[in-house]
This record gives structure tokens, C-alpha cells and sequence, in this order.
């Protein structure tokens, strides 16, 4: 099966995802506060936002993995894309992909995904952000991995329009 085969986009909750992992889009000290994190937390529970903050503050581009409490998934991969300032940039958001990926193969989990890192709270432009993802999601999937799907969940359709014309 082709890379391309393996890349996935849907349009909608990333918390209703039957996946192995979600990817929380986090800042380094991985309190959940709005959008994707707060999503998270409201529907797996707190626990999950305990268990992060356990672990961190992390360097920015950094990436954590916790329990994802009442989700249907198994993991929460927090992806530290920005620090409390709420400032991303491009080296922030692939590293923080990259570390994701790091994670689930680490768990040897068959699918994870992705929110769109940076483009909510961080205000980074979403072709940009699909580029950075994709192209890092490519590269991660050409190497030996435990991924079979990576599902970049998008919740907003001009952030969707950006990723699938990116995908092509």
C-alpha cells in the first residue's frame, strides 16, 4: 500500500475518532484549556489533563503520551506546539508532528490522528500547517514504522480545503 493509501483526512471531531491515539495540539506546559485540548478534556475527563501536566512543562516540539480516559481512543499524544505565549512557528509545528510520530511508534499503535497543529489559538496559516504536517507524515511513513493510518482530523472546511489540496 502506497504512502498517499495511509494518509487520511475528516472532516469533523477528532474526539469521536475510533483510533489508537488523538493528537492533542498542546502547549509545553500541557494545560487543556480551548479548542482541540479543551474538546479532549471535556470528553475524555480531567484525568487526562492530570496525567499531562505530570509530565511536563516539555520543550516546545516536544510530545507527550498519557491515557485518553473515556475517549474512544487508547492514547492522547500531547504535541507541544507552542509555549504559553501562543506563538508557533514552522520548526515548532513539524517538530512537534515529528515527536507525535515518535510517540505512537514508541506504543506500536496502528493509527493515530492529527489536528491541524498551530492553526487554531497559534494563528498559523492552515496551507502552511498542511504542508509542514503531510510532508512530515510522508517522510515518518517512507521508514519503518507501526503506522497503518495517520487521519489528519480537521474540524473547520477551510482548514480541510488547505490539507486536501495539499494531498492532492
Amino acid at each position: 500500500m502506497g504512502i498517499e493509501n495511509k494518509i487520511k483526512l475528516y472532516l469533523g471531531d477528532i474526539t469521536e475518532l475510533k483510533v489508537d491515539a488523538i493528537v492533542n495540539a498542546a502547549n509545553n506546559h500541557l494545560y487543556m484549556g480551548g479548542g482541540v485540548a479543551g474538546a479532549i478534556k471535556r470528553k475524555g475527563g480531567k484525568i487526562i489533563e492530570d496525567e499531562a501536566v505530570s509530565k511536563g512543562p516539555v520543550p516546545v516540539g516536544e510530545a507527550v503520551a498519557t491515557n485518553a480516559g473515556k475517549l474512544k481512543a487508547k492514547y492522547v499524544i500531547h504535541a507541544a506546539g507552542m509555549g504559553l505565549d501562543f506563538k508557533t512557528d514552522e520548526t515548532k509545528i513539524r517538530d512537534a508532528a515529528k515527536n507525535s510520530l515518535k510517540r505512537a511508534d514508541e506504543l506500536k499503535i496502528k493509527s493515530v490522528a492529527f489536528p491541524s497543529i498551530g492553526t487554531g489559538v497559534g494563528g498559523f496559516p492552515p496551507e502552511k500547517a498542511a504542508e509542514i504536517m503531510i510532508n512530515t507524515v510522508k517522510e515518518h511513513l517512507s521508514k519503518k514504522t507501526s503506522l497503518e493510518t495517520v487521519v489528519f482530523a480537521l474540524y473547520s472546511k477551510e482548514v480541510y480545503e488547505a490539507f486536501e489540496e495539499v494531498l492532492g
